[in-house]
């Protein structure tokens, strides 16, 4: 089983919570130098905006400046803070982006053996060691895609000489190219399947093709058990 991130980016500031709307609105005004025009091309009501505008206001400082008169009949600049709040917007934006892409394979097991912290999960794909919750019996076994790295089988060093004790050969099931992450789906047996996110130069490095052999290989505290009912 395979799970996806979804996010939306919000900022929290003293209860007013900056939202993608805001950022257009702001980002209008910009473009347009004016709070009547950003209104128009946004489809909002002029009055909508303004009150928007004093909300955000009162949380963070003065967002706009209104210029008046001169040859251009005045209008709407956005100040350094509104600036800053789009940058600072944009920045947490492409951090969950960065999240966002990053999927988790999920094998359930029973706890065998264990070390410590780490304990040893049979599942439906072999042994994995993991991370897992003192006293758990059955487990559900995570495992980042970003944290799985791919070699070909024969290029594969053993388990117990690299800290990726995890090694599992499959088939690749499937391929999705991106313009610098590349996604690869290893299918380990009839039922289960693990995802990769690798960069577009490793898989090409890789000559990474459907239906050839593939090792994937995680390290212990990389795979994250959590506790289940019987």
């Amino acid at each position: 089983m395979t799970i996806e991130k979804e996010y939306s980016t919000k900022l929290s500031v003293d209860g007013v919570t900056i939202e993608r709307r805001d950022i257009e609105m702001l980002d209008a005004i910009d473009q347009h130098g004016s709070l009547h025009k950003a209104a128009d091309v946004l489809g909002r009501s002029y009055a909508r905006l303004q009150r928007r505008v004093v909300e955000i206001e009162a949380a963070v400082g003065q967002i706009t400046e209104r210029q008046r008169g001169g040859s251009g009949g005045g209008g709407t600049e956005l100040t350094q803070t509104a600036h800053e709040l789009r940058q600072q917007f944009d920045r947490h934006e492409a951090e969950l982006d960065g999240v966002a892409q990053v999927t988790e394979s999920v094998f359930a097991g029973t706890v065998r053996d264990r070390t410590g912290e780490l304990a040893t999960v049979e599942t439906s794909v072999g042994s994995v060691l993991a991370l897992v919750p003192e006293g758990a019996t059955e487990v559900q076994v995570t495992v980042r895609s970003d944290a799985v790295v791919l070699t070909q089988p024969e290029a594969t060093p053993r388990a117990d000489g690299t800290s990726l004790r995890n090694q599992f050969t499959g088939v690749v099931e499937k391929l999705e190219a991106g313009d610098a992450i590349t996604r690869v789906t290893v299918r380990l047996n009839e039922d289960t399947s693990l995802q990769a996110l690798i960069t577009k130069a490793s898989a090409d490095r890789l000559a990474i093709e459907n239906g050839e052999p593939m090792t994937v290989s995680f390290k212990a505290t990389a795979a994250r058990a959590i506790e289940v009912d019987r």
